[in-house]
């Protein structure tokens, strides 16, 4: 009985997980419409800013964690995919997949995306129309937050096609990090090299980041078969807080070093390109995704374990309050926009509401309506 109570809190505390990171989305995404640097559609068309050692301090404590949450969430994906294909087979689950990932994606893509941004424009004052903002708006097939599973969509694909593993499983180890960490390292440089860092491709692919998310879903492939998803070692897990702690903590210092205050207009050269500041946040990030990552993974196992009816309730509607956050952020800024608050006010505002909006609604979809058979 112990053993199965046990094996129910590790795998509630991969459901956990997901909830605080889609919740950490949701709040970043809030933050980010009032940030000068931008990064988060309703940027375009903002009422107010930060004040610019607000949105400076906001950078140094919150910023490291938008470098690696994307890579998590890859991470836990890649945990379950290879049992999944291996009980459904190749066709059955690339079916389901089509499903539950590409319907979502298409609809938010060509109707609710483009909907929710005309009336971002129209609140902020421009004549434009739905199609105007479905044919117009770089880049072309924008489908918000939308993007990170037409890529996981593209990733689980190719892995039932073609990417399942043979022989024994491996045991990760802290030489196995290093070396990920090193490939991220230097394919996100080449890459970035053609696609900078923010740049807009159709389809809104992301092509930038595909190093660090397609190393992060291989990584939870590999570890699947080892057991990572019920337990990080602990050798691992310790190594991987250290080295994500201190990355964290060398990034404002590195900035200060650096002499970058301004982040809208000092980040070109980290962006991408034959510069040594390209290589530099090339490798923060590898270290960052793939430290951070599996840290987070490890901590969850053995903090967040509870699995109560609100834990099973905030997981059964994470999902569909991802998909549902940019109509439900962009609604909330737009009724915020009469209120005379500045945007240290209405972003923290915009985000608390948005985390508990967006969790309800995701509930009441996927348990009440048959629109959770997608969700």
């Amino acid at each position: 009985m112990t053993a199965e109570v046990g094996q129910r809190s590790r795998l509630a505390a991969v459901d956990n997980l997901k909830v605080l990171l889609v919740a950490w989305v949701i709040g970043g995404h809030a933050l980010l419409g009032y940030s000068a640097v931008g990064g988060w559609p309703y940027d375009e068309v903002n009422e107010v800013t930060f004040e610019p050692q607000v949105e400076a301090v906001l950078a140094a404590v919150l910023g490291p964690s938008g470098l690696f949450l994307m890579g998590t969430f890859y991470l836990l994906s890649g945990l379950f995919t290879p049992e999944s294909v291996a009980r459904k087979g190749a066709a059955r689950f690339i079916r389901d997949r089509l499903v539950r990932l590409g319907i979502p994606f298409a609809l938010s893509a060509l109707l609710v995306w483009p909907l929710t941004l005309w009336v971002a424009y129209r609140a902020a004052g421009y004549d434009v129309t739905p199609w105007w903002v479905l044919t117009h708006r770089d880049p072309l097939l924008d489908s918000g937050s939308l993007w990170f599973v037409e890529i996981l969509l593209l990733f689980s694909i190719a892995y039932a096609l073609f990417g399942r593993p043979r022989g024994e499983p491996v045991v990760l180890t802290g030489g196995h990090l290093v070396a990920v960490t090193a490939g991220v390292v230097v394919s996100t440089f080449a890459v970035r090299l053609w696609f900078p860092a923010r740049s807009g491709q159709i389809g809104d692919l992301h092509v930038w980041w595909w190093p660090q998310l397609i190393a992060m879903f291989g990584l939870g492939i590999v570890g699947a078969r080892s057991g990572l998803a019920q337990r990080v070692p602990e050798r691992l897990w310790r190594g991987s807080r250290v080295v994500a702690a201190l990355a964290i903590a060398a990034v404002p210092v590195a900035a200060a070093v650096l002499g970058v205050s301004d982040l809208a207009g000092q980040a070109a050269p980290f962006l991408g390109g034959w510069r040594w500041q390209a290589l530099l946040f090339a490798a923060v990030e590898a270290v960052l995704v793939v430290g951070g990552s599996v840290w987070l993974l490890g901590w969850a196992q053995r903090r967040l374990t509870r699995d109560g009816p609100l834990a099973v309730a905030l997981a059964r509607g994470a999902f569909a309050a991802f998909f549902i956050q940019g109509p439900v952020l962009i609604v909330l800024a737009v009724a915020a926009r009469p209120l005379p608050f500045p945007a240290e006010v209405k972003a923290f505002l915009v985000a608390a509401v948005a985390i508990a909006v967006s969790f309800a609604a995701g509930w009441l979809l996927t348990t009440r309506t048959r629109i959770g058979r997608f969700l």
